[in-house]
């Protein structure tokens, strides 16, 4: 077993970043050496009296402002970077770490399949990756498992695909201030609406992504790709940790997407999210059917939670991430994701 512990640092330290931090703690072998987050609400404080927790080891750990000041060249095994949703806006922050030579895992949705938005990115970092030794990866609860990944590996008992349907239908209430942002908790209908014709209004990231993952994996084709958007209206208050939604706001959004070969429907998604979904009586849940031989049909209910399961994806996948060859990953090409029960360093490949 290697003797030292996983050493890892985490860049942004809201919701997501925090929730890793905590899980980070609870698993064995690992060592958080650097946070970094410029919210004057955890700039310079103790990262154990933001989380509320007890040092293990009566040691204490900062959170830095700049990411320099919490990261240096090999000084930790990989950062979790917990911010953006955009590889375009992640790239600089990734880039800046491959430089340093440390592996990354970034929670940015568009990261999960850069391919399909932002090819030249990839390749900029898939060889900034190679060049300096380490891996690159974007994972998350959807996109990264829920609506692509998990489609993926049920075809593993199929003969043929003939067409994917798979739904998530899910709370926003774990997540912070950027998803309410995106979602446009809290907008009226006409706010809403206004934001949606300026492209201010992001919404689900990742239909485009889990749509080319699936693609690519199974050698599927497709010539066209639909999404739409619409908001989910509150008739009742809605307050959850990071939103709120005034009856006759908007609690979240309805997304669809579809994919085609001529005019035929290969893949056809729907993901409705909002805020505590509960008091609409939504009943939350993960649907997925595949059509062809034999026919796959898998239904959770309630669904995987969003918070706790991009939380453990982005820490599962810490020691494939550092085993893996130089250059940047995707779920697909990596190995099979699975809780850390162990001591997470029995894991590790020693070169």
């Amino acid at each position: 077993m290697r003797k030292n512990k996983v050493k890892v640092a985490i860049w942004g330290f809201g919701a997501m970043g925090s929730g890793i931090a905590r899980l980070i703690l609870r698993k064995k072998g690992f060592e958080i050496v650097g946070v970094c987050d410029r919210n004057p609400q955890f700039a310079g404080k103790s990262m154990y009296k933001v989380l509320n927790m007890v040092s293990p080891d009566d040691s204490d750990l900062l959170i830095e402002p700049e990411i320099c000041q919490a990261v240096c060249e090999k000084s930790c095994d990989v950062v979790i970077l917990a911010t953006d949703s955009f590889t375009a806006k992640a790239a600089p922050k990734i880039k800046w770490l491959l430089e340093h030579k440390v592996n990354v895992i970034s929670t940015a949705e568009e990261m999960a399949y850069p391919y399909v938005n932002q090819p030249e990115l990839v390749k900029e970092m898939d060889e900034l990756a190679k060049k300096n030794g380490v891996t690159v990866l974007g994972t998350g609860i959807n996109p990264g498992m829920m609506m692509d990944l998990l489609v993926v590996t049920l075809t593993g008992v199929m003969e043929d695909v003939k067409k994917i349907n798979v739904s998530r239908i899910n709370s926003l209430s774990p997540y912070g201030d950027t998803v309410m942002k995106e979602q446009g908790v809290g907008l009226t209908v006409d706010e809403f609406k206004e934001k949606k014709a300026k492209g201010e209004i992001a919404g689900h990231v990742g239909f485009r992504e889990s749509t080319g993952m699936m693609i690519d994996a199974l050698g599927l084709e497709i010539d066209h790709f639909e999404q739409q958007m619409e908001p989910i209206v509150t008739a009742c208050d809605r307050q959850s940790t990071y939103g709120f939604a005034k009856a006759g706001a908007v609690c979240g959004i309805n997304m669809t997407a579809q994919g085609y070969l001529g005019s035929r429907l290969v893949i056809d998604m729907h993901h409705p999210q909002q805020i505590e979904p509960q008091l609409a009586g939504v009943e939350t849940g993960d649907y997925i059917e595949i059509e062809g031989t034999p026919k796959v049909s898998l239904q959770i209910k309630p669904e995987v939670d969003g918070g706790h399961g991009t939380i453990a994806m982005c820490v599962n996948m810490i020691p494939h991430v550092i085993n893996a060859k130089p250059g940047l990953k995707t779920m697909i090409d990596l190995p099979v994701p699975r809780a850390i029960m162990g001591d997470v360093r029995e894991m590790i490949e020693e070169n």
